[in-house]
């Protein structure tokens, strides 16, 4: 039986492309349905979490997730990869690396943050690491006229950050955590803010005027919120 995006409580954003925010921490996840397949961006705080989404995006793609593309090494977008097993993975090049050697960070910050200890460790002990690494650009083709790039758009939030554009009417560009709705952007340890104000920089060139700009928290903006925000983040920093 085909569902809707608006049943599954999915936000729409254009045709085959949509995302719902997550409880907990309201992480934005996204969804991009071609012919041939489906491309899911992050993946959520736990693997509860992430078994919730599989099954949601499946109803909605009508087959199962065949892209995972993990935007930046934080554990509300992350710690869900496990249970996409099969799924080709894709991060911003370093970010295996930063995954692959942090599981006991991860899982500390997580329970901080206020996941249960054992949803924590349990996901930290599978934790997925990308399997392609993108240094630029990479083009996905799911299928039936369907495309994502993802691009290699920071440092900024973190030293490895990625986006994925989606072409069409109009464009769509999943920005992780470089663009922030909810609040104002966070800057931990691991942020670059030398480097913030030109990744934004390069998602307003990625998508354009007219793109629906989908943050990693809050509510989807235009590039007037990106550039609004790019200025706040360069006086913040004392960066150009």
């Amino acid at each position: 039986m085909t569902v809707t995006w608006e049943e599954e409580g999915w936000e729409r954003l254009s045709p085959g492309v949509g995302r719902c925010r997550l409880p907990g921490w309201d992480c934005t996840v996204g969804l991009v349905v071609g012919a041939d397949g489906a491309l899911l961006v992050d993946a959520g705080a736990s693997l509860a979490q992430g078994a919730r989404l599989r099954a949601a995006a499946e109803r909605l793609a009508g087959r199962r997730v065949t892209h995972l593309a993990l935007t930046h090494a934080h554990f509300d977008h992350v710690f869900g990869a496990a249970v996409f097993a099969g799924a080709e993975s894709f991060g911003a090049a370093g970010l295996d690396a930063v995954l692959a050697g942090g599981r006991e960070e991860l899982c500390a910050d997580a329970v901080r943050w206020g996941l249960d200890a054992g949803a924590a460790r349990e996901a930290a002990d599978v934790l997925v690491v990308p399997r392609r690494p993108v240094t630029g650009t990479c083009a996905l083709d799911l299928g039936g006229g369907r495309r994502a790039v993802l691009v290699n758009a920071g440092p900024g939030h973190t030293a490895h950050d990625l986006a994925v554009l989606v072409p069409g009417e109009p464009p769509v560009v999943f920005c992780g955590d470089l663009v922030e709705e909810s609040g104002e952007p966070q800057a931990g340890p691991d942020a670059v803010p030398a480097g913030w104000p030109a990744a934004l920089d390069r998602l307003l060139a990625l998508g354009g005027e007219d793109a629906r700009y989908v943050p990693g928290h809050g509510a989807v903006v235009d590039a007037a919120f990106v550039r609004a925000q790019r200025a706040r983040l360069a006086a913040r920093f004392g960066v150009s």
